[in-house]
């Protein structure tokens, strides 16, 4: 799966699917979309803040922080969704997912939450079919489920 193929996946066709899995390259290339398109959003938002600045204008940072968090709200629940479609092609629930996400809100702990999903995303998922669908790499093999 390229780069264009991943992004209009999860942002047209699986929104909010929490359903299925979702192979490496699919997590990889859209989070490199959702980090590429900050650049521009912050660009844009401090020409805009410079272009007004003047008396009683926000400051710049006021223009990048809702511009982000238009994006960020924008892009939150395909990444949730996305997230635990990565985790159900391990063969791990989406709970284990919303549990690591929670426990990243106490102090410190997100020292520990953080890596645990970055390395679960990292690592290849399990071949074949299993208990949350066909392999999507190789969905040919689905005929096999459970035989």
């Amino acid at each position: 799966m390229g780069f264009t193929e991943a992004v209009r996946t999860v942002l047209k066709q699986k929104y909010a699917t929490f359903s299925g899995r979702a192979s490496r390259s699919e997590y990889w290339w859209f989070m490199l979309f959702c980090l590429l398109a900050l650049f521009p959003l912050m660009i844009v938002a401090f020409v805009l803040a410079f272009a007004t600045s003047g008396g009683g204008a926000p400051s710049p940072i006021h223009y990048t922080v809702v511009i982000w968090m238009l994006f960020i709200l924008a892009v939150f629940l395909p990444v949730i969704s996305l997230q635990v479609r990565r985790f159900r092609d391990r063969n791990i629930s989406g709970w284990w997912y919303l549990a690591l996400f929670i426990l990243s809100f106490i102090p410190y702990v997100v020292l520990v939450t953080a890596p645990v999903i970055i390395v679960i995303s990292m690592l290849p998922g399990t071949e074949g079919p299993n208990k949350f669908g066909a392999d999507p790499l190789r969905p040919e093999r689905s005929a096999e489920v459970f035989a």
